[in-house]
């Protein structure tokens, strides 16, 4: 107990790779999330088109840490920090407000979504970042489907079987895709009034072109895909409204009743909790050693960390909170053993991918620049083995392999959460 305490705020790529990082040091971890479970966010997508199953790409965290003996994990809601008392504040439950004191502390929160403003869109176009999200996802674009089958007005069905994604990033890119996929080859057998292959996806992107963070070539090769796989591509055309009925962009109304957003991202509030400062995204801008202005102690990493390099902000994907974890840990490491500062936080760029349904990806890491097939095999590779359990690899690889063999998804399922007003709690239905 007298060992110096590390409290680390969030499971993700970062928070998760410093907790391991520590494991061999002389001290105590606390990793606090809301969630009791490390999620795989690049999979996302596709527990959101009935790929996958949720358990496939999330794991318990105390799993996951069961072999850091001096390791703790608290599930609770940090509400804010008072970095004077190194004290971090969190509500746990029916157990109400709690503190807990720290010697260093690693916040690793991530970012959620942003509607730059226009907070009435939520509603109508929900995004991706948790389980939750994704199973809701899933929800409404099977349940679009289910409805276009009984109804019997052509105008309300085309509406129906039309998905707008918003957002043209690799998520935006990947989930066109899939949904491509789902309509035309996994469903397209199993109804009897529609024709799931006449499904309309558009993809609505407010820049000049998809795949900003890729080369020119790379993003045309994108374009060309999704566009032979019958999804729309919209650039330079921005989402001015949406409501139930669609969308309207560049003066253009669109009946469609699922709009989803991969537009765009703010920080947590940690820069609230630090009072330190931040970029226009809400993130937190942090020093060459990834701590906080003259918080020294206090460590920002992953999405929610503002940090450039070469005159350029670092992107929000999992290398970029992976290498910052295992970074702020040996900065850690380096004061506990009066040893000299490692050099100031480098990012080495691992190359960006980014999938375009079955068989094809787009992959740029320096001058190497890869399109189709062989870029859609290191994809694969790569998300498989940075999955955290081996039986996640394992049950992963198998879905795929049956999925490409027979055409065939993992988990078509509308399970719909329905809560009592008399108790409060919630039941499950469906299966």
């Amino acid at each position: 107990m007298n060992l110096p305490h590390v409290v680390i705020i969030g499971g993700g790529f970062g928070g998760l790779t410093a907790a391991r990082a520590l494991r061999r040091l002389p001290v105590r971890v606390t990793l606090i999330d809301r969630a009791n479970h490390h999620l795989f966010q690049p999979l996302l997508y596709q527990v959101a088109t009935a790929m996958l199953m949720p358990g496939q790409i999330a794991a318990p965290i105390r799993q996951v840490l069961q072999r850091h003996r001096r390791a703790q994990v608290v599930l609770g809601d940090v509400t804010g920090v008072e970095a004077g008392r190194r004290q971090v504040i969190y509500h746990a439950g029916e157990s109400g407000q709690q503190r807990l004191d720290y010697d260093y502390l690693i916040v690793a929160t991530g970012v959620r979504h942003s509607y730059f403003g226009r907070g009435d869109f939520e509603p109508f176009a929900p995004g991706l970042k948790t389980l939750g999200d994704a199973t809701h996802v899933r929800n409404r674009i099977l349940s679009a489907f289910e409805a276009a089958e009984r109804e019997t007005d052509v105008a309300k069905r085309r509406a129906l079987l039309t998905f707008v994604v918003v957002g043209g990033g690799p998520t935006g890119v990947e989930l066109a895709g899939a949904i491509a996929e789902l309509a035309r080859v996994a469903m397209k057998e199993d109804f009897r009034r529609i024709d799931t292959r006449l499904t309309r996806i558009l993809l609505v992107e407010a820049g000049p072109r998809i795949l900003p963070s890729f080369s020119e070539d790379l993003a045309a090769a994108a374009t060309g895909r999704l566009r032979a796989m019958g999804v729309d591509v919209a650039c330079g055309s921005a989402v001015e409204e949406i409501d139930d009925g669609g969308v309207r962009v560049g003066g253009v109304a669109v009946a469609g009743r699922t709009v989803l957003w991969a537009a765009g991202v703010e920080g947590s509030p940690a820069a609230a909790w630090l009072g330190a400062p931040r970029d226009r995204a809400g993130r937190v801008q942090v020093r060459y050693d990834l701590s906080v202005p003259d918080r020294p102690e206090i460590f920002v990493i992953g999405d929610v960390a503002a940090f450039e390099q070469d005159g350029r902000q670092l992107p929000g994907v999992a290398q970029v909170a992976l290498q910052m974890g295992r970074h702020a840990a040996r900065v850690i490491e380096a004061r506990l053993l009066n040893d000299a500062p490692p050099p100031p936080f480098s990012y080495r760029d691992t190359g960006n991918l980014a999938v375009v349904g079955r068989n094809y990806a787009v992959l740029e890491r320096g001058r190497l620049r890869l399109s189709g097939y062989p870029a859609w095999a290191v994809w694969s590779m790569i998300h498989i083995l940075f999955l955290a359990l081996p039986n996640m690899r394992a049950s992963v690889f198998l879905q795929w392999v049956w999925s490409y063999v027979t055409g065939q998804l993992g988990s078509r399922l509308i399970v719909e959460q329905k809560f009592s007003s008399s108790s409060g709690r919630s039941s499950r239905s469906g299966g």
